[in-house]
């Protein structure tokens, strides 16, 4: 199961963790893995293309990101963990989503 932590500083979305595999299928012909690998990296790209900053941790199987709280860097975490709760309707108990206050 992936899981995916997002991370909530007053009031803001300010980063997220993903680590795991969904379970779905073999390692390389897992559909769910690719679409959420994808959506990360398209999201950390964006949060660097329109100048947040992002601090990225990458390991194996595992990716951090956070940044500064905004209302622009927030929105787009939030779409990403909107993304993620309609591949988790697709495809149940591939993904574990849950929110930490830090």
């Amino acid at each position: 199961m992936i899981r995916a932590e997002f991370f909530e500083s007053n009031g803001y979305l300010v980063g997220f963790s993903f680590s795991g595999h969904s379970g779905y299928a073999e390692s390389g012909s897992d559909i769910v893995c690719a679409a959420v690998s994808s959506a990360v990296q398209l999201t950390a790209n964006m949060l660097e293309g329109f100048g947040h900053s992002p601090e990225l941790k990458v390991g194996e199987n595992v990716i951090e990101c956070r940044v500064s709280p905004d209302n622009d860097a927030s929105q787009m975490i939030k779409m990403l963990r909107e993304h993620f709760e309609s591949i988790l309707e697709e495809f149940p108990k591939t993904i574990k989503i849950t929110n930490s206050e830090v």
